[in-house]
């Protein structure tokens, strides 16, 4: 029988749903979508895609923290951006977060709630 186990840090944004910002199930995370709210808050940050994508990997490591891992531990990225031609400023941002080998990823255009710029859901091994 797997064992899921919420994680919902005080540093991680308020769920806009009913969701969980992520769940551990035996040794793997799964952060749901992210966007670039102010921990503790449903509020976004100001800001072009860099700034906002920064808040996003913030969040992220905040729960996967809680969770007991961090970026390293991440094996896939989806990311969902409201503008393609976003793409080259968000990989410059994601290659601060990430080092060889990246883990596997998926961008594409998407419509946002809320109006951010991103989403941006990891699953990690702990």
């Amino acid at each position: 029988m797997l064992k899921k186990e919420c994680i919902y840090p005080e540093s991680a944004p308020i769920p806009a749903g009913p969701y969980s910002p992520a769940l551990r199930v035996d040794n793997f995370v799964f952060v749901s979508g992210q966007t670039p709210e102010k921990p503790g808050t449903d509020q976004l940050v100001e800001g072009d895609i860099t700034i906002q994508a920064e808040q996003v990997f913030e969040n992220i490591n905040n729960i996967l923290s809680a969770a007991g891992c961090t970026l390293n531990n991440v094996v896939k990225v989806t990311t969902f951006l409201s503008d393609i031609k976003d793409f080259e400023q968000y990989n410059q941002v994601y290659k601060k977060h990430f080092s060889k080998p990246y883990p596997a990823r998926t961008t594409v255009q998407a419509v946002i709630p809320g109006g951010a710029l991103l989403e941006i859901e990891v699953i990690a091994l702990v």
